[in-house]
């Protein structure tokens, strides 16, 4: 017999039980991840729940192209980061959640799932892609959907 099965004072961390306790939205600013993290944020108020906003910085493909001058595009990812992270500060203010931040760089779908992992994520809201290029990858939600790790909300 189990110590949770003995004594049922006693339970370790169990995924998804009571409603989420932690909402990782992923961020992008397009017009889906704003109406999903609208979405998040009321699940996260209804739920009393932690709302988690990550942005993944990714870095346009043809930018490698032009090795000489990085800092334009250092400068603009940066300046887009900070506007997304004053975006969710107004939403958030507006909602009356409270939402932390979170802006990493790297492959959307591996920080994503990295991210998700280490919070110990019940539940992930990403917007639905509007992106053809989807076609030829497989787009970003259905990704995390096939992990089945976590209840994944795609929001059109």
């Amino acid at each position: 017999m189990s110590e949770s099965q003995r004594n049922p004072e006693h339970r370790g961390f169990e995924l998804g039980t009571d409603g989420p306790r932690v909402i990782m939205l992923g961020f992008d600013g397009s017009p889906t991840s704003v109406r999903a993290g609208a979405y998040a944020a009321g699940l996260a108020r209804r739920q009393r729940a932690r709302l988690v906003v990550v942005h993944v910085e990714t870095s346009p493909a043809l930018s490698l192209l032009v090795p000489d001058r990085p800092w334009p595009l250092e400068e603009t990812m940066t300046a887009l980061t900070e506007e997304l992270r004053s975006q969710v500060e107004a939403g958030a203010g507006h909602t009356g959640v409270d939402a932390e931040f979170i802006a990493v760089r790297g492959d959307p779908y591996g920080e994503l799932t990295r991210i998700a992992t280490e919070l110990r994520a019940d539940a992930v809201v990403v917007g639905a892609s509007a992106g053809a290029g989807h076609r030829l990858m497989g787009s970003l939600a259905v990704r995390l959907v096939r992990a089945g790790r976590w209840p994944v909300t795609v929001v059109p």
